[in-house]
């Protein structure tokens, strides 16, 4: 087994090797029909970004995504300000440089990438798909009798911040720096997808719908390591089959297909404001433009946040969406699963929590009121603030650098609930109406707890859950996404997840052992 394990880890590194190989390599020729085509097609008037590409990049070979991307790059700036100098702004390029410089070589590649894609797909996805699981699928073996197995978790330099810990940290957090704004560098990665992206919704990739797809694929490859640790548990088996449901139907099959039949591109789960710019002024046009089924995807938006997530919240608390639907949480379920237990249990980092989650939400808040009250009065700024500044500051610190590069860049260091944790506005407004308004909550049994701190160690929202058991007091906390891990590790079956009444939640500050406590009193 081990043996197929070490073949198996050999072909995920190939893989990865050649895939993060594509980033220099290519063929990149644009010629002057395919530059007027793309001028026209983006309605671009500036004489000095045509002039400018004429002169440096037409009909000219390049080796490379970089020396092309930096050409288009000098001749989008020179242009621009030459314009805005000129204030001539109807002539001015709006779009994001390296956005920009993107679409001009996804247009202008060449050569054996373009035109070998399903062969590279293979070579890379294909390949580093049956490494991964060469690598996990012995584990069904090796695991022997029933029972969730973390051995060696504290001595494997993966999982405990060695030095494979830092070196995964320092892949996630480029990969998603290269994403969110470097998207030019990766083009090539998007030529794989291409013939994917095509079946679906008759597009060539972008560099989004090769982060979904790469999204699924990692969550389907780490939720067969899921099946496999928590096979005997069927709450945790149900739980990663919904997030998986949830994140390739919904987050990604029924967006892509909408778009092939001429509508808008949306997610039905996901809701406000994790959905931040669902009530930007260009989303909510191009809703209303899209006819009945636009006003239904605005009407289904706002009863969702409304309705039905404080509805669901009543009844089974967050985690009917945390750690059922949601597809952060269902990355950080199966992607994150093995850095859970580096959350910091820490009253410092409880304290940052509190403040930083629901300094988010009410940013969140504010964002929107400035949006709509600009929207439908038609004016550009409220109280002296522009609202597009607002805009892009959040999209930018939250949106982007939050819930991207540290949300889950950050898993091998800080956990695999980041962004859940400590960013996410969605999860701070559920969990306001979670612990005051909920049905949900963990029980304990006092007299039958050991201490062994095997709950607490792997609770990933970072909540002392021992403490609670060791007074028998149920757990009723903002932060708690209804994972069921705590439970699921209890040697002595202490921890159970209810949905039942309010009354007589045991909630006293002294510790229920002694024989001065009559239980029953707290049950009436």
């Amino acid at each position: 087994m081990k043996t197929v394990q070490r073949i198996g880890l050999a072909l995920f590194f190939l893989g990865l090797g050649l895939f993060i190989s594509l980033i220099f390599l290519g063929d990149f020729k644009m010629n002057s029909e395919q530059l007027n085509s793309f001028v026209n097609q983006k309605g671009i008037t500036s004489e000095v970004f045509i002039s400018k590409m004429n002169e440096t990049v037409v009909d000219k070979t390049f080796k490379g995504p970089f020396a092309i991307s930096n050409l288009t790059l000098t001749a989008f700036n020179e242009a621009n300000t030459n314009h805005r100098a000129n204030k001539e702004w109807g002539k001015v390029i709006w779009d994001k440089p390296h956005s920009f410089s993107y679409q001009v070589l996804k247009g202008a590649g060449s050569g054996f990438i373009v035109t070998h894609k399903w062969l590279l797909w293979w070579l890379t996805f294909g390949i580093g798909i049956i490494g991964a699981l060469l690598f996990i699928l012995p584990q069904i073996l090796i695991l022997g009798p029933a029972g969730i197995k973390n051995n060696g978790i504290y001595h494997n330099s993966a999982t405990n911040r060695g030095w494979i810990g830092w070196l995964t940290f320092i892949f996630l957090v480029g990969f998603y720096i290269l994403l969110y704004f470097y998207p030019d560098f990766i083009v090539n990665w998007t030529y794989l997808v291409d013939p994917i992206s095509q079946a679906l919704s008759g597009n060539m990739a972008s560099q989004w719908f090769l982060y979904g797809f790469m999204y699924c694929v990692v969550m389907l490859v780490m939720g067969v390591r899921m099946y496999i640790k928590y096979r005997h548990n069927k709450y945790q088996t149900l739980r990663t089959t919904s997030v998986l449901f949830f994140q390739i139907v919904f987050a990604f099959l029924i967006p892509e297909l909408m778009v092939r039949f001429e509508k808008p591109w949306y997610d039905f789960k996901n809701a406000f404001p994790l959905d931040y710019d669902f009530f930007f002024s260009w989303n909510l046009d191009s809703l209303i433009a899209s006819g009945g089924i636009g006003l239904f995807i605005l009407v289904w938006g706002v009863v969702l946040s409304l309705v039905i997530v404080p509805i669901m919240v009543y009844f089974f608390g967050k985690r009917w969406y945390c750690s059922w639907v949601c597809g952060c949480g269902g990355l950080a379920e199966t992607l994150g699963d093995p850095y859970r237990q580096l959350s910091d249990k820490s009253l410092k980092a409880w304290q940052i929590e509190r403040w930083l989650v629901h300094g988010v939400l009410a940013f969140a808040i504010i964002m929107t009121g400035f949006t709509l009250y600009t929207y439908f009065s038609g004016s550009q700024m409220v109280m002296g603030i522009k609202t597009q500044t607002i805009q892009d500051i959040y999209g930018f610190l939250i949106g982007s650098i939050f819930a991207g590069v540290i949300g889950t860049g950050f898993y091998p260091i800080f956990g695999n609930r980041v962004w859940c944790r400590f960013g996410c506005p969605l999860a701070a407004y559920m969990g306001i109406i979670q612990r005051f308004k909920s049905r949900f909550r963990i029980t304990t049994n006092g007299g039958q707890c050991i201490s062994c701190g095997n709950c607490s160690t792997y609770c990933e929202q970072g909540i002392d859950v021992r403490a609670y058991a060791q007074k028998g007091e149920n757990i009723v906390r903002a932060s708690c996404v209804g994972c069921g891990v705590c439970s699921a590790v209890c040697p002595r079956g202490v921890l159970k997840l209810e949905n039942g009444p309010e009354q007589g939640r045991i909630n006293p500050t002294e510790i229920l052992l002694g024989n001065d406590i009559n239980l029953m009193d707290y049950l009436k």
